[in-house]
């Protein structure tokens, strides 16, 4: 099965960070190239930490000893913070923690994130998802909007477009089909991250290392 697997790389300064990366980048000509796209490790850098993202664990494992042993070779010696992706809960486990395996333990996990994302949602003074409604003229979209405020709904009217807030992804899904059901038929009704949530997941440009395949 092809999934998702993390090695996250902590740097004490931006400068050893920028140097690991351009190695990185360097490392996919000393590589057999002809590896299938879908089979290279991707690499991304925030700041002082540099993520490896694989599409197997073997494959991500490769990635943890090269760059492991790029920094020990220039004298660092870092951590690699090693984790799987949890589509259910939409987070970064550790690979010791299996992926639910059943319906009910599937249920649990998406259960789980929900609520945390009610949690934050209240916390931080934004909802985390937000449903946007492009509408085929400006007043069309005003009487939208403002019957979606008279719901109580947190809605933003901008030209033809409606953005409305929702605590999580489940309340973002039943408010789409609600809206899809009030406008003509065709119109374009997206769940999206809000967009404080995508700023927050913003990395630099990815690179593809190559050679790294099974």
């Amino acid at each position: 099965m092809n999934d998702d697997w993390r090695v996250q790389v902590d740097f004490r300064a931006n400068g050893v960070a920028d140097a690991l990366h351009d190695r990185l980048d360097a490392k996919e000509l000393e590589h057999d190239l002809s590896e299938a796209f879908q089979d290279r490790v991707i690499v991304s850098r925030n700041g002082t930490t540099i993520f490896l993202y694989a599409g197997d664990q073997a494959q991500a494992e490769k990635a943890r000893v090269l760059v492991l042993g790029l920094a020990k070779e220039d004298g660092e010696e870092v951590d690699a913070d090693f984790r799987r992706w949890h589509p259910e809960s939409l987070e970064w486990k550790p690979v010791d923690e299996p992926l639910p395996e059943d319906d009910a333990a599937r249920f649990a996990e998406h259960e789980a994130r929900v609520e945390t994302e009610r949690r934050e949602s209240e916390e931080q003074g934004y909802p985390q998802y937000e449903v946007r409604v492009n509408l085929s003229s400006w007043s069309e979209a005003g009487v939208l909007a403002e019957r979606l405020r008279a719901e109580g709904l947190q809605t933003v009217h901008r030209w033809r477009h409606v953005l409305v807030g929702a605590t999580d992804e489940d309340a973002a899904l039943a408010l789409q089909e609600q809206i899809r059901a009030e406008v003509p038929v065709g119109t374009e009704v997206v769940v999206e991250a809000n967009l404080k949530e995508i700023q927050d997941e913003i990395r630099n440009p990815f690179a593809f290392l190559g050679g790294l395949g099974g």
